[in-house]
């Protein structure tokens, strides 16, 4: 019963949307909300692939950058809006995968704002190319993740609420395996873009704030998504070995 009362906003919520009552009232409006989300995950990722790769091969505009840009800003702002109150109605998402949102809005705001030039040229092929593998990287989690969480809430091994994460968990570990190269690849491309802005940073003929912006998201990035998965992946492995031990 209490799971169908209002609840209190968040303090997030609360700033966006005021008091708005954003409970959901049966399981059918729940789950309907949370397929809405997947949907708008995986129809952004295509778009952002396809327009990551514009830009990267086709166009070479500040004006189509910025507008790829926004388009981050907005989907990662509309991301952290629409898990709150995912959180609100009883889905589970660990700390950190929501937290990189915030992150990566913060990371997409300041390269929407970096203006053109030497600096900026330095590492746009780099960013665009490693935003195409990251769409790509999504949108294999979204594939593989929803259909591994259909088989788990058929045998009710799986929350009604669970959903696909841009990251690795203990539940992916049957059957999913397989994408730990194609995440631990992206971690360390984040770990390669902090290198490259803190270098950029030290140039003489640097003179854009946003260029350390940037580098320190991307260190903050690298470091929380690379020992979150390394703690599932141990995680696992020790119970594993626990289990065998038993057996």
């Amino acid at each position: 019963m209490e799971a169908y009362l209002p609840k209190k906003n968040g303090l997030y919520l609360s700033l966006v949307l005021g008091n708005v009552n954003v409970t959901l009232l049966s399981k059918q409006a729940k789950f309907a909300y949370k397929d809405e989300y997947e949907k708008f995950k995986l129809y952004l990722t295509i778009i952002l692939i396809l327009i990551s790769f514009t830009c990267r091969f086709l166009l070479n505009s500040r004006v189509t950058d910025a507008a790829f840009n926004f388009l981050l800003v907005w989907y990662y702002c509309t991301l952290t809006i629409r898990e709150s109150i995912l959180i609100n109605n009883g889905s589970r998402i660990k700390g950190w995968w929501v937290f990189h949102h915030y992150v990566s809005t913060f990371l997409s705001g300041v390269m929407l704002t970096w203006p053109d030039g030497l600096m900026y040229q330095k590492f746009r092929n780099q960013f665009l190319s490693f935003s195409m593998y990251q769409s790509f990287v999504q949108f294999l989690q979204y594939y593989y993740q929803s259909g591994c969480l259909y088989r788990l809430r058929a045998l009710g091994e799986r929350h009604t609420m669970d959903l696909t994460v841009e990251g690795f968990q203990s539940w992916m570990w049957r059957g999913l395996t397989f994408l730990l190269p194609f995440l631990f690849f992206g971690h360390f491309w984040q770990l390669f873009n902090a290198v490259t802005l803190f270098s950029l940073a030290r140039d003489p003929e640097c003179k854009e704030w946003q260029v350390l912006m940037c580098g320190l998201p991307f260190l903050i990035l690298f470091l929380g998504n690379f020992f979150t998965t390394l703690r599932v992946v141990h995680q696992k492995f020790h119970s594993q070995r626990h289990r065998s031990k038993k057996d």
